[in-house]
């Protein structure tokens, strides 16, 4: 393979998943077409690892010619799809375990936590994503006049929501709530906060009743998604702790990040979590600020050149 290749990302309709796989492809400095994977009964009550013929299970104008040379997938459906592709002839990368043999891909990005090795498995500290220098800069120039009212030093709170794991309810919205208020009342700090879309509405309104009075900035849902302007501009970061994605983008900002806690568990997350700890990049939120001397943390530009390295782009 010489040149840059064409390309697809493979997907479901999960943005977490398109990112990662996004990344890895924006950092190879390729130019993708997404291709969202939607299957269809009766394959979407059959896990994707199960299916006997993957390119029949999603409609077909979703792999619809022309084919490209490289398939980069993240999540279980695109791992099928884009090994059933790499029998036909296509390169295929999987982001995440494919939970299925590795060697059915020509590379595997994983995470450390991941706990999967061999010789075609490039291993990273952190999920892959889309922050990079170019993106923060461009957020911080629109972002920074819209919270130049806040005080400094400015905390971006980053809130997850409910899943498998971990419980963000009412109950637990109030309690995150409480924490970042004393915050700003003990150390005298801005704060701008923004939900996902898992945030349970209870948990938001909570956590905007106890900080709009303070003065704290809470985005509403409307209007221009404040994400990367709130990672771009943030001194500190507090991050709840369900959702990888959003750790790793917060550590691959200059500012340190501070984990919240809450009700649950999960072993994968433990051990990623516990990794960057012991990098230094995170600390547990304990309801005051913490600063200290921390680098960007981000593996896609270097999952990203070991990609091209072994398929010869």
């Amino acid at each position: 393979m010489s040149g840059q290749p064409s390309s697809w990302v493979l997907s479901e309709q999960y943005a977490g998943l398109q990112n990662q796989a996004l990344g890895l492809a924006e950092a190879a400095s390729l130019a993708p077409d997404l291709r969202v994977l939607v299957p269809r009964p009766p394959w979407s009550w059959v896990p994707a690892a199960l299916w006997p013929a993957p390119l029949a299970a999603v409609p077909a104008r979703a792999l619809g010619p022309p084919w490209p040379e490289l398939a980069i997938g993240c999540g279980g459906v695109a791992a099928a799809i884009g090994a059933a592709l790499r029998q036909r002839g296509l390169r295929a990368v999987h982001v995440q375990h494919p939970r299925m043999d590795p060697r059915r891909f020509d590379v595997v990005v994983v995470n450390r936590h991941d706990e999967l090795t061999g010789p075609n498995v490039v291993v990273t500290r952190t999920a892959l994503h889309r922050v990079t220098p170019e993106r923060l800069a461009e957020a911080a120039r629109l972002w920074a006049p819209r919270l130049a009212h806040l005080p400094r030093p400015l905390v971006a709170v980053l809130v997850g929501g409910t899943n498998g794991r971990f419980r963000l309810d009412s109950a637990e919205g109030q309690k995150l709530a409480a924490q970042l208020a004393g915050m700003m009342r003990a150390d005298r700090v801005g704060v701008a906060l923004t939900p996902s879309r898992r945030t349970d509405p209870a948990a938001r309104a909570a956590l905007a009743a106890a900080l709009g009075p303070l003065g704290g900035w809470i985005w509403d849902g409307e209007g221009d998604n404040p994400y990367f302007g709130l990672l771009a501009l943030a001194d500190a970061c507090v991050v709840t702790i369900d959702s990888v994605s959003m750790v790793s983008e917060a550590v691959a900002t200059a500012a340190p990040v501070m984990i919240a806690d809450l009700p649950g568990k999960s072993r994968r997350i433990g051990l990623f979590t516990e990794g960057l700890a012991g990098d230094g990049r995170i600390r547990p939120f304990a309801g005051r600020l913490e600063m200290w001397p921390v680098r960007p943390l981000n593996d896609t530009q270097a999952a990203a050149d070991e990609m091209r390295r072994r398929l010869g782009f």
